[in-house]
């Protein structure tokens, strides 16, 4: 299986990146707010990059041209801030815009890019 594949890969790297950021988007709250920001987070972008990129190549695969380069990112982005704004707000997160510019904007990036690389891939 190649790393760019590798479902393991992708969600580790989420979870360490965007809960690392979510923890530092707390810095000034107590270190029990950061962790469980951070735990929150990192465990919502490992199963949202899982879910996103299952849903980025079933687009590339069933959509062809810019359809698929316009659809995976668009969804990314309104699947992305939907399930993090109503579970961050759920659990108590104080700071939840803070806590979803980066992942939302590198989800809807890390959608639009990988689908480019999927579609270049079949070309």
């Amino acid at each position: 299986m190649s790393f760019l594949r590798s479902n393991v890969a992708h969600m580790a790297g989420g979870f360490a990146l965007m809960g690392g950021w979510a923890a530092l988007a707390h810095g000034e709250y107590p270190f029990a707010t950061q962790v469980k920001a951070g735990l929150t987070q990192g465990t919502l972008t490992a199963v949202i990059t899982l879910g996103l990129k299952r849903l980025v190549e079933g687009v590339v695969t069933r959509f062809s041209g810019n359809a698929s380069l316009f659809l995976a990112p668009a969804i990314a982005c309104i699947v992305s801030v939907s399930l993090l704004f109503t579970i961050h707000s759920a659990v108590g997160t104080p700071e939840v815009w803070a806590t979803l510019a980066l992942p939302s904007t590198v989800a809807t990036l890390y959608a639009a890019l990988y689908a480019a690389r999927l579609r270049h891939k079949d070309e």
